[in-house]
C-alpha cells in the first residue's frame, strides 16, 4: 500500500499540471514574502484609518471592475484559435473604454448625490480615480487570461514579484514622509496598470505567447464573439458584481456604522487571510481552468480532477486557517502593533470563512467550462442577500462589529460548501452522460 501512494506522488510530482502550479505558486509566494515583509512597516507608517480608507475604495472597486470589459477577459482562455481569443482581447478592451468614458462621465455630474446617499464621504476626494482604475483593471485581467491561455506560468511569476517589490516599496518609501491614504490610494490605482506592462513585456518576449504571432484570421467578428460568448456578460458579470458586493459589503458597512478604523482592521484582516488564497488557490485556479477545459474537450473524468484538487486545498489550508483561528489576536499584536488586535479578532472569524472560500478555487475555475454561469448567478442572489441579513443583525440588532463579521462567516462558510457540492455535482452528471453516449451502439 505504501509503495503504491509513493508511486502515485511521485507521478502527481512529476506531472506537468504540478509543475505548473508549482510556477506560479513560486511566483505568488515571492510575491507575498515581500507584501508580508513589508506590512508590518507600512501598517505601523499609515494605522488603521488609512487602511480604511484604502478598503473602501478597493471595496468600490471591486463592485465596478467586472462592468469594464463585462467578464469577456475570462472568455480569452476557451476559443481552440488564437485568432479568436485575440478578437476577444480587442472587443474585452474596446467596451473597457466606452464603460470606464461612462463611468467618469456619471461620477463628474452625480458624485455628490452619489456619495451622500451611500454615505463615501471618507473616499469622496478619490473618486474620480475609478474609471482609470476600472481601465487599468480591465487590461491586466485580458493580459492574465492571455498569459494564462499561453500557459507562460513563469512569466505569470515573474511579474508577481516585480509587481509586489516596487508597489510595497513605494508604499514604505513614500509612508516615511507621507503617509496618508491617498498614498495608498493611488497606488492601488497604477498598480493594475502597471501589473498589465509588465505582463505584455513578457508576453512580447516569449516565443510561444506573442499576440503578434496569431496573425490568422479570426472565424467571427467582435459581434459574432460577443454573441458567442454573451453567458459571460449576461450571467458572469452580474454573478461577479453581486459576489463583489456581498465581499465589499462589511468594509462599507463597517465605515459607514463604526468609522473607517473598523474598517482598517476588517481590511488588514482578509489582507492577511488572502495570503494562502493567493499564494496556492490563485496559483492552481490559474493553472486548472485551462486544464479542466482540455479535460472537457478531450472527455476525461473532470469530476475525478475537480474532486482531486478540491481535497488537495482541503489538507493544504488547515494548517495556516487554523493558526489564525486559535491565536488570531496575538498573531496580529506580535506583527503589526498593539493597535491592531482587533483586526486579530475578526480575523479569527473570517479565518473560517477564508478557508471554504481556498478550497472552492477549483469550482469557481470549472464553472464556465461546465457552462454553469446561470447558476452561479443565481447563487450569487441568495449570497448577498443572507450576507446582508447577517451583517444587519450584527450591526442593528446588536450594535457590534464583532458579532457582525461573524455571522457573515458563517453564512459564506455555508454558500461556498454548497458551491462546491453543486459543482462537483454537475461534474459528475457530465461525466456520466458522456459515458453513457459513448456506450450507444
Amino acid at each position: 500500500m505504501s509503495i503504491g501512494l509513493i508511486s502515485q506522488a511521485k507521478r502527481v510530482v512529476g506531472s506537468k499540471f504540478f509543475r505548473n502550479v508549482a510556477v506560479v505558486a513560486s511566483g505568488t509566494a515571492g510575491a507575498q514574502v515581500i507584501t508580508m515583509a513589508f506590512t508590518p512597516i507600512i501598517t505601523r507608517l499609515y494605522g488603521p484609518e488609512a487602511f480604511g480608507v484604502l478598503g473602501t475604495f478597493t471595496a468600490i472597486l471591486a463592485v465596478l471592475a467586472p462592468l469594464a470589459a463585462l467578464s469577456y477577459p475570462i472568455a480569452i482562455v476557451l476559443p481552440k484559435r488564437d485568432a479568436d481569443a485575440i478578437g476577444l482581447a480587442k472587443l474585452s478592451l474596446g467596451i473597457a473604454s466606452v464603460m470606464s468614458l461612462l463611468a467618469a462621465l456619471i461620477l463628474t455630474l452625480f458624485k455628490s448625490p452619489i456619495v451622500d446617499i451611500f454615505n463615501l464621504h471618507t473616499v469622496e476626494p478619490f473618486m474620480l480615480l475609478l474609471p482609470f482604475a476600472m481601465l487599468f483593471s480591465a487590461t491586466m485581467a485580458i493580459m492574465s487570461q492571455w498569459v494564462i491561455r499561453k500557459k507562460l506560468f513563469k512569466i505569470k511569476a515573474k511579474v508577481a514579484v516585480l509587481q509586489s517589490l516596487w508597489l510595497n516599496t513605494a508604499k514604505a518609501g513614500i509612508g516615511l514622509f507621507s503617509p496618508l491614504a491617498a498614498v495608498l490610494v493611488v497606488l492601488a490605482t497604477v498598480g493594475s496598470a502597471l501589473h498589465a506592462l509588465l505582463l505584455w513585456a513578457g508576453v512580447r518576449k516569449s516565443a510561444d505567447g506573442q499576440l503578434g504571432e496569431c496573425s490568422g484570421p479570426v472565424t467571427d467578428g467582435c459581434k459574432a464573439l460577443a454573441w458567442r460568448h454573451r453567458d459571460f456578460a449576461y450571467y458572469r458579470t452580474p454573478q461577479i458584481v453581486l459576489n463583489a458586493a456581498s465581499q465589499s459589503l462589511p468594509v462599507l458597512m463597517l465605515a459607514s456604522f463604526f468609522g473607517p478604523a473598523a474598517a482598517g482592521f476588517y481590511a488588514l484582516g482578509r489582507m492577511v487571510l488572502g495570503v494562502p488564497s493567493a499564494l496556492i488557490g490563485e496559483s492552481l485556479a490559474a493553472v486548472f481552468y485551462p486544464r479542466v477545459n482540455e479535460a472537457i474537450y478531450n472527455g476525461e473524468n473532470a469530476f475525478r480532477l475537480l474532486v482531486k484538487a478540491t481535497i488537495a486545498l482541503a489538507i493544504i489550508g488547515v494548517l495556516p486557517f487554523g493558526l489564525v483561528v486559535v491565536l488570531g489576536p496575538n498573531l496580529f499584536t506580535l506583527a503589526f502593533g498593539s493597535e491592531w488586535s482587533m483586526a486579530g479578532e475578526y480575523a479569527q472569524w473570517l479565518a473560517l470563512w477564508s478557508y471554504f472560500g481556498f478550497i472552492n478555487r477549483p469550482s469557481v475555475s470549472a464553472i464556465p467550462v461546465l457552462a454553469l454561469q446561470g447558476l452561479f448567478l443565481l447563487y450569487e442572489v441568495a449570497s448577498v442577500a443572507f450576507r446582508i441579513m447577517a451583517l444587519f443583525v450584527g450591526f442593528i440588532v446588536y450594535d457590534s462589529a464583532l458579532v457582525g463579521v461573524a455571522l457573515f462567516s458563517v453564512i459564506g462558510i455555508v454558500l461556498n460548501f454548497s458551491l462546491i457540492a453543486a459543482t462537483c455535482a454537475a461534474a459528475h452528471k457530465r461525466n456520466v452522460s458522456v459515458h453513457d453516449y459513448s456506450l450507444r451502439p
